[in-house]
């Protein structure tokens, strides 16, 4: 089948800025695709949320981001709400909905010592989800897995453009590689979208000759699957031009903006459906 028609439209959802790491790789694979994007910083992160609150949260803000928005695909950029939302959002919404979860199963595939460090937020850490993927796509390998409070921030700063000191960083890569039989970690995935934008730090700190799984890539690349799926978009109507929306006023808008507009985004704007527990 031919390429996505170009006037496709895909919405993009974290509920911080991590998920731009997706976007970049969307942004690689298909140029001509009409990205927005939703954060829902008024309650990021998500680690530090019961979970009945967020899934309610999650379905009904999205829904009413699709409602606005009228994507072909809804893609969650975000492992915390991939992982408790994706059942509730498929039976909510029409469109196809893409998730990104733990690259556990890819771990699995590449492994040769058969022991795998996964770094995500504390919440991912804690999910049977995770102990779910292990279990069925990779029981053969011991899963050593961190969960890092502080690096989503430190993800967010970075991609900011601000200067992270090592040592932040490689107060987290010790709690993973200093765990029992983390010597013999061959193989990294990241549990998180944010840390894309770790990834130099990761790969300059720790040991070499590790692999690093950064799902983003993969995620782009089911959603190209996904519309090349779907029925040809009719060529007589004008695409909106991209849209970037918060759902709390960023810290620093201008690095923001300057940040977001490498991949597109020319502002931003505020997204308060009236309802987000409906």
């Amino acid at each position: 089948m031919g390429s996505p028609a170009l006037l496709s439209r895909c919405l993009v959802f974290d509920s911080g800025i991590g998920g731009m790491g997706v976007v970049q790789a969307l942004r690689d694979i298909l140029p001509a695709l009409t990205i927005d994007y939703l954060a829902d910083t008024a309650l990021f992160p998500y680690g530090e949320q019961p979970d009945d609150r967020l899934t309610g949260r999650i379905v009904s803000l999205l829904a009413a981001a699709c409602r606005d928005v009228q994507p072909d695909v809804l893609v969650i950029a975000c492992n915390t709400a991939s992982t408790i939302a994706l059942p509730a959002l498929r039976e909510r919404l029409s469109i196809p909905v893409v998730g990104c979860v733990p690259p556990i199963r890819w771990a699995g595939r590449v492994s040769t010592t058969r022991t795998v460090g996964l770094l995500s937020t504390s919440a991912t850490a804690r999910r049977p989800y995770v102990l779910e993927l292990h279990r069925e796509f990779a029981s053969d390998c011991r899963l050593i897995t961190h969960g890092a409070r502080g690096l989503a921030d430190l993800a967010e700063r970075a991609f900011l453009g601000d200067a992270i000191p090592d040592a932040d960083v490689e107060r987290e890569l010790t709690c993973l590689f200093e765990q029992p039989h983390g010597e013999a970690i061959d193989t990294v995935g990241l549990g998180c979208t944010h840390y894309t934008f770790l990834m130099p730090a990761f790969q300059r700190l720790a040991r070499p000759n590790l692999n690093w799984l950064d799902p983003a890539p993969a995620v782009a690349r089911q959603v190209r699957t996904v519309l090349e799926t779907l029925a040809p978009i009719a060529t007589d109507k004008v695409a909106a031009p991209p849209r970037l929306f918060m759902t709390s006023a960023p810290f620093n808008a201008p690095l923001l903006e300057a940040a977001v507009s490498r991949l597109g985004f020319s502002e931003w704007s505020l997204f308060s459906p009236l309802a987000l527990t409906a």
